[in-house]
């Protein structure tokens, strides 16, 4: 119990210390939990560790007296390529851009919880919830005086307590605390300073952070023996204002995480093998920071000032586990969304390429001797390209941006019955 103890405190020092800076689906993982992340991320009907409460409340009291300890080694592969631009005095941005000088990012997750009796659960999911690097050695913006190196990098952790609880035998809920911390820094982008409210709040102040909160609730039921249905919403996570990029982000710093919501369904058609299935909205649309458009015509951080131009995101995934053996359990997932950022946007998004939209997933878990569990699971995010369509303003020497990214992940988790 004493290692478990120290276990314990190791990883949450490293969860705080950790970059856990990525994207898949925009900016938000696409699963949370070693095992859905096996799964191409469902959840919403399918609890199957401590993570649950990360797709759905209602799964913790389904999951047990339990503790699980995760660890994935996300590896983004990001860049840019521009052309036809004209800058003036022989200046030009064309050429094409690697975004990859920090290339693996650890991203820990930690869960807890104990049932209270045989219809309650007290329980807490710790994961990150998403974020975004671009690190560019060599700058996309060098002709209009940006410095090298260039790029962003917004990281974002969830602390999860949560209560859920049977409301019969075949209907669970759940709420969940959503505290929030995320951090960001931007280098390199002396050029936008130009173009916004406050200067001087735009670039190379180092790291800041913010604080915030949201709630999160659930429903689990059962309604045939081979068929469960689930379903959950996350609200905004309201979050104090980033003050040192007061003059990038729109609303003098504003970077609230969106509301998401979805529902899924899990169907058993033989008694080793379940299939499941959810569809996941984002409300990236509803953040101006991340939807405002060039064609809002603000300065950098105004109200109405540039952002990512991103639009609401509907993600649809697909998995499937098959219990071989008592002690060997196999997993497999695909997942798709739509493209959230429109050609006309790429220019801004060189900082932001969040374009993938096909996750290939594969997963198993050992049952040990002790009864413990090893998991593990592998995400591929197939390469895509965003083409730009008129996306470099006049004022920027004109021409096009494109953006482009794949992924890869291999995670590691250990679990234990309390």
């Amino acid at each position: 119990m004493q290692m478990k103890k120290i276990a314990v405190s190791l990883f949450a020092a490293g969860i705080m210390a950790s970059p856990l800076a990525y994207a898949t689906n925009g900016y938000f993982a696409h699963g949370y939990g070693i095992k859905a992340k096996g799964m191409a991320g469902v959840g919403y009907a399918l609890p199957q560790d401590t993570l649950a409460a990360a797709n759905n409340p209602a799964g913790m009291v389904m999951v047990g007296d339990r503790m699980d300890l995760g660890l994935d080694l996300f590896r983004p592969q990001r860049g840019s390529t521009v052309a036809g631009n004209n800058c003036g005095s022989g200046c030009s941005l064309d050429g094409t851009y690697n975004g990859d000088d920090t290339s693996v990012f650890p991203i820990p997750e930690f869960g807890y919880n104990k049932m209270l009796n045989p219809n309650m659960a007290l329980g807490v999911s710790v994961y990150g919830n998403g974020g975004m690097n671009t690190d560019y050695k060599n700058s996309p913006f060098t002709g209009f005086g940006g410095g090298s190196p260039a790029g962003v990098n917004l990281a974002q952790l969830f602390v999860a307590p949560t209560f859920s609880m049977k409301v019969n035998e075949s209907n669970s809920v759940g709420v969940s605390l959503n505290l929030a911390y995320q951090i960001f820094e931007a280098k390199g982008l002396q050029p936008f300073q130009g173009s916004s409210s406050d200067p001087s709040k735009v670039t190379n102040n180092g790291v800041d952070g913010s604080a915030g909160y949201g709630v999160h609730i659930g429903w689990i039921g059962q309604v045939t023996s081979m068929i469960t249905l689930g379903a959950s919403y996350q609200s905004k996570t309201q979050m104090q204002k980033f003050h040192k990029y007061a003059g990038l982000f729109a609303q003098q710093g504003a970077f609230d995480i969106p509301a998401s919501y979805g529902a899924g369904i899990a169907v058993t058609p033989l008694p080793d093998t379940t299939i499941a299935f959810d569809v996941q909205q984002i409300q990236y649309g509803d953040v101006k920071s991340i939807a405002n458009t060039n064609a809002q015509g603000g300065k950098l951080g105004a109200d109405n000032g540039l952002g990512f131009g991103w639009q609401n995101m509907t993600a649809y995934k697909v998995g499937v586990s098959h219990v071989y053996s008592p002690n060997l359990t196999l997993r497999a997932g695909y997942s798709t969304n739509n493209q959230q950022i429109p050609g006309s946007q790429t220019f801004f998004n060189i900082l932001a390429p969040g374009v993938v939209k096909t996750h290939l997933t594969l997963g198993t878990t050992w049952t040990l001797q002790n009864k413990s569990e090893l998991t593990f699971g592998y995400m591929h995010a197939v390469k895509k390209t965003i083409r730009g369509s008129g996306s470099i303003v006049p004022s920027f020497g004109g021409g096009e941006a494109d953006i482009k990214m794949y992924q890869d992940s291999i995670g590691v988790a250990y679990s234990w019955k309390l």
